[in-house]
């Protein structure tokens, strides 16, 4: 097989081109006894002795080639590509070892070569030239926004120019289109106006729900929403939440507004949990505390000053965005906690950038930037757009149990004097207020070293997701790029995935239905863990077997992508089963879901003969069948979606009109 020129060894750069150290230069020969040669020097030549025309014996240096292959391709005689892994050791799943000279031979031809690092920044010269050949004419598959039809998208076939994949280009489940909404969905403002120019902070402190209100709300917040999104620290959060319900109005209306913000958008989401008599009741009264917030905001002025307390309000904000059926004005939104971050330099190891600070509030640095990065990489997958939280030096590894456990910052009272604030002429920072003694804590106040510990493994898996996701996934789909440029990259890809999966301890690989849903009445924070990683882990690795790309050969590996896509569906159907309240309300995970059932369906419609002619085609044809009833239980579930809004009834429509071609 030949090897595409792009994963060629560097064997064939000239050595001399290289920079040799004196500890590599050639000894002199040496003789024996008799005057010949022994044959051997250490520059890797050996001498050969030929006979010329002459009749005349003349010494021929022969050069031995330093071995290119990797180490065990060497061991085990096979054909090594001699890429980094090598796709024989890909495949076996073996570690891929070279010797010192070959990397430095291929760590010179990269130097040398242009860069093949995967951080996308623009298409290839030969795509871009095809793009600025079509643009001339209007393409009928497109419309004015970028989207493509619903009914053309479904049957539509790969672009060996671009390299894209059908089954990527998921629907996004919003009518009526325009350039002027970039989703088609939110027409209206996303927080209803209350509020007067004058009233400030306490008039949005009036409409402050009761103490025992706020309790439950906070309580469902922690309970649903904290399990699966753990950046809030509960026990420094929770001596502000107490200290703040202790003051009078007059002294609440003086607080940290960002603090009140962050009240509000806890509200707004623990309402969106909270069963009322009606959806539209509880869709309002969540707008309602959203709204707040955002007055909250505004009154903090969040476009130039920012903190860990309103960086938090306005992620929790986007969250119920997208729970509320208002995905554009969401990933708007996030837009400006990203950059609040950076400005915020939590995007840094705190570690070097604030050295001084306490082991807790060096801990919330880390895990409020997991938070962020996670909400841009994951969001971005499922619209195709570009992510941006991608610059970073702070170490997964740095996201330690030990430092949730720590004491080292818990005298600090955060409320109306929260430290980092950026904005260095706030009367916080001119004159700071004298830390107030801390508030011995209630038992809710407090969670068990367990959970805390379990927490932080569950944000580092997903942060190591997050990375291979955001590099390999997210910049490649939002330009439209394949996936592998090569089956062999594509199996690389893969692999990789796998590896790591294979990292993540079992209380998150867990897919047996039975043990979820026993764990699911001991150990609910748990289930509900894994049921978020798996439905994302699952998902990115369907998108992965299902890319094409018919310029490098790449195809479409029809069965694992159908196994992937019902691993990743059945975690939506386990949380249904399990917390059928919760189900209804998180976005991402029914937009997952139904991108899911959508792409089972087109590979069906299109693939109907699944697993014919292969070896072990009953097996193809079980997975035909499995993934038949996954869509049917996908859309008997989409009949019991809470709220009857148009988004559900637009995807319902979809995933029915793409079931119906399916060949029976």
């Amino acid at each position: 097989m030949q090897v595409p020129q792009e994963h060629r060894s560097p064997g064939a750069i000239a050595l001399p081109a290289l920079s040799t150290p004196e500890s590599y230069a050639s000894p002199p020969v040496q003789h024996s006894s008799n005057g010949a040669s022994k044959g051997y020097i250490d520059d890797g030549r050996s001498d050969t002795t030929v006979k010329t025309e002459d009749g005349t014996r003349k010494t021929k240096q022969k050069r031995n080639k330093p071995t290119l292959s990797c180490l065990e391709c060497v061991e085990r005689k096979t054909k090594c590509d001699r890429g980094r892994p090598c796709l024989a050791c890909v495949k076996r799943q073996s570690n891929c070892e070279y010797t010192a000279v070959a990397n430095l031979i291929a760590s010179a031809d990269s130097k040398n070569g242009p860069s093949k690092a995967r951080y996308v920044t623009k298409p290839p010269n030969k795509i871009r030239k095809i793009s600025n050949a079509s643009s001339q004419q209007p393409s009928p598959m497109t419309t004015d926004n970028g989207w493509t039809h619903i009914d053309q998208r479904a049957h539509r076939h790969s672009n060996a120019s671009s390299g894209s994949s059908p089954y990527l280009l998921s629907n996004v489940p919003y009518a009526k289109s325009s350039p002027s909404n970039v989703f088609g969905v939110g027409s209206q403002h996303p927080f209803s106006n209350y509020w007067t120019c004058a009233g400030g902070l306490p008039e949005v402190l009036s409409v402050m729900p009761s103490k025992e209100q706020a309790d439950i709300l906070i309580a469902k917040y922690f309970e649903v929403v904290d399990g699966v999104y753990p950046f809030i620290h509960r026990r420094t959060f929770y001596a502000d939440y107490e200290r703040f319900w202790a003051l009078s109005p007059e002294k609440k209306g003086e607080t940290d507004a960002s603090f009140s913000a962050l009240l509000y958008s806890m509200y707004a989401l623990g309402t969106q949990f909270i069963q009322f008599p009606s959806y539209e009741e509880r869709s309002q009264t969540a707008e309602f505390y959203c709204s707040a917030a955002n007055q909250a905001l505004r009154v903090y002025s969040y476009l130039n000053r920012t903190s860990m307390r309103a960086i938090q309000a306005m992620l929790l904000m986007s969250y119920f965005l997208m729970n509320d059926n208002h995905a554009s004005d969401a990933y708007a939104w996030a837009g400006i906690h990203l950059r609040q971050a950076y400005a915020m330099r939590l995007h840094r190891d705190p570690d070097i950038v604030v050295p001084e600070a306490s082991v807790i509030e060096k801990q919330q640095r880390r895990k409020l930037w997991q938070a962020v990065f996670f909400h841009d990489t994951f969001l971005t997958v499922l619209l195709k757009l570009p992510p941006t939280a991608t610059h970073s030096d702070v170490p997964v590894e740095s996201l330690r149990e030990e430092n949730e456990l720590s004491t080292d910052g818990l005298d600090m009272c955060l409320l109306g004097s929260h430290s980092r604030v950026e904005n260095l002429m706030s009367i916080s920072v001119i004159a700071p207020q004298p830390a107030e003694p801390y508030i011995q804590p209630a038992p809710h106040h407090i969670i068990d070293p367990n959970t805390m510990k379990s927490d932080v493994v569950f944000l580092r898996c997903m942060w190591h997701l997050g990375n291979l996701v955001q590099e390999n996934l997210s910049s490649p789909c939002s330009l439209s790029l394949p996936l592998a440029n090569s089956p062999r990259h594509k199996d690389s890809l893969i692999a990789a995935f796998k590896r790591l999966y294979k990292s993540f301890p079992p209380t998150l690989t867990q897919l047996d239905h039975t043990t979820l849903q026993q764990q699911a009445r001991t150990n609910p924070r748990a289930v509900r863990q894994n049921l978020f990683l798996t439905s994302n882990y699952f998902h990115c690795v369907m998108l992965l077997h299902a890319s094409e790309n018919d310029s490098a050969g790449v195809e479409c590996n029809v069965k694992p992508a159908l196994e992937a896509a019902h691993e990743a569906i059945w975690a939506f159907i386990k949380l249904w089963g399990f917390f059928e309240a919760e189900a209804g309300v998180w976005w991402v995970f029914q937009h997952r879901a139904f991108e899911e059932s959508l792409l089972m369906a087109h590979l069906l419609a299109n693939v109907p003969a699944v697993g014919e002619g292969e070896e072990g085609g009953g097996a193809g044809n079980v997975i035909f069948g499995k993934a038949k009833e996954d869509i049917a239980r996908m859309l008997e579930l989409m009949e019991r979606y809470g709220g009857n809004l148009e988004m559900h009834r637009e995807r319902k429509e979809v995933l029915s009109a793409a079931f119906e071609r399916i060949v029976v």
